[in-house]
């Protein structure tokens, strides 16, 4: 780290580039290589590099606007966030300017320049799949940006958080599965690194503990939350010697691909398989057999996430201790967990 003031000059140097390109680089534009916009941004981000701009500008005036970076906007969640999040920082006067990270983690630390650029004046932010050093979250909390993060977070972070019970919800949808029949329930995970599908899947194993079933990790697959990697881990988790006869998705974006994937194999909907999942969205409903969901109050969690923001931006004193707040969550019961309760299956059933 350089402890004087970093300049486009000094990374140039460093790499042995032109200053335009290292300029270019910083901005995202295409024809840099990615090579190149690589050990630009991972420098540029390892120095602190901040244009003098931004210090000149933010000390003339404020802009009253928040910086929004999600992993990705065709996901349900992050759409319907931004949408609470949108106008609860409208009412408060605020404009936002929002950012994807497609679950990239340079393009995440690239972004944070980016709005930092544009000159926000605090940030709300849910982390990508592929971040597992959050230095570049830290240096904003030490600088004492205004920070919000939710949903996707990291432990032990001193700034104001906005999330669900995951370990509970989990639980609770683990055990209406036991409570529908099922004794070999799996799970669809998300990457190992990611905070919130580790959480339930601690909550899916306490339930499991509870009951006296298998939790081990034959049952437990890992996803990255693409179509093609489900289907391959699904049909996967059906070939087991023994496979599952209840499946529990980290999200409904895996559930979809997973149930279209049992159906093509066979599997019937809930009669061999009940299936439970996350996120509760529109199209659970109209899917068939309906998806039993956890629903999470997404208006309420975007409008806590910019009131929390808002706390920091305008406190006049001493800057604003950390809040976090845990907002409760629904079991939504629809056709895909309700099984047909025969002999073999109460039998089993009543002896849990």
């Amino acid at each position: 780290m350089k402890s004087a003031p970093v300049t486009i000059k000094d990374i140039a140097k460093a790499l042995n580039i032109s200053i335009s390109t290292v300029s270019r680089a910083l901005r995202g534009m295409p024809e840099i290589h990615p090579d190149t916009r690589s050990a630009v941004m991972r420098l540029a981000e390892e120095w602190d590099y901040q244009p003098n701009q931004l210090a000149k500008n933010l000390a003339k005036s404020r802009t009253r606007t928040i910086g929004v970076i999600v992993p990705n906007l065709s996901y349900y969640f992050f759409s319907a966030m931004l949408n609470s999040i949108e106008e609860a920082a409208i009412q408060a006067g605020y404009s936002v300017l929002v950012c994807q990270s497609n679950e990239s983690y340079l393009r995440e630390t690239m972004q944070i320049q980016n709005l930092l650029r544009s000159q926000v004046e605090g940030f709300i932010l849910s982390l990508s799949r592929d971040t597992s050093n959050c230095a570049h979250v830290e240096r904003l909390i030490q600088k004492n940006v205004p920070l919000v993060l939710f949903d996707r977070y990291a432990d032990n972070m001193a700034t104001s958080k906005v999330m669900v019970d995951n370990h509970e919800a989990a639980f609770k949808a683990t055990e209406h599965l036991i409570e529908n029949g099922c004794r070999r329930i799996a799970f669809l995970a998300g990457p190992p690194q990611l905070l919130l599908s580790n959480q339930r899947l601690a909550g899916y194993r306490e339930a499991l503990t509870k009951h006296g079933l298998y939790t081990g990790d034959q049952y437990v697959f890992h996803c990255d939350y693409t179509q093609e990697n489900t289907l391959m881990q699904t049909l996967a988790l059906m070939s087991l010697p023994q496979p599952p006869d209840g499946l529990l998705t980290v999200s409904d974006r895996i559930a979809y691909p997973a149930m279209y994937a049992m159906k093509q194999k066979g599997v019937r909907i809930p009669d061999d398989v009940a299936v439970v999942s996350f996120n509760n969205e529109p199209l659970s409903s109209l899917f068939s057999p309906s998806l039993t969901s956890i629903s999470q109050p997404i208006q309420e969690m975007g409008m806590e996430t910019v009131r929390l923001l808002l706390r920091q931006l305008e406190a006049t004193d001493s800057p604003i201790a950390p809040e976090t707040t845990v907002m409760p969550t629904q079991l939504v019961v629809r056709e895909s967990s309700l099984r047909m309760m025969t002999d073999e299956v109460l039998t089993g059933a009543l002896s849990s």
